[in-house]
């Protein structure tokens, strides 16, 4: 059974940087899937932050664009999140999504178009 484990959040002053790692096994053709990353604050909806897709094309919420890059080792099954000049408004429970269809091409940040999600990772950024 697919499993996504996050890792790699904490507790930072805004201004720091953190990377977050999204390792999936018991996965068949990691590279050929679409992939993002989500988050939710307390008391708000789970947004986007970063999507991939397989041939990796790449988007971002445009309140991260400039600051958070997403990544993928294919050879090591692990998704990657660089958050840099981070701000206490990045607050939240960070989650990896991983589609279940691969060769999808189109690159998502809508909930609806992922299918596995991890349990997440805490980021805190104080001011």
């Amino acid at each position: 059974q697919v499993q996504l484990v996050e890792s790699g959040g904490g507790s930072v002053q805004a201004g720091g940087s953190l990377r977050l790692s999204c390792t999936a096994s018991s996965v068949s053709n990691f590279s050929v899937r679409r992939m993002a990353w989500f988050r939710q604050a307390p008391g708000k909806e789970r947004e986007g932050v970063a999507g991939i897709s397989p041939y990796g094309v790449t988007t971002y919420a445009d309140s991260v664009k400039g600051r958070f890059t997403i990544s993928k080792d294919n050879a090591k099954n692990i998704l990657y999140l660089q958050m840099n000049s981070l701000k206490p408004e990045d607050t939240g429970m960070y989650y990896c999504a991983m589609s279940a269809a691969p060769f999808d091409s189109r690159v998502s940040l809508d909930r609806a178009d992922f299918d596995y999600w991890g349990q997440g990772t805490q980021v805190t950024i104080s001011s």
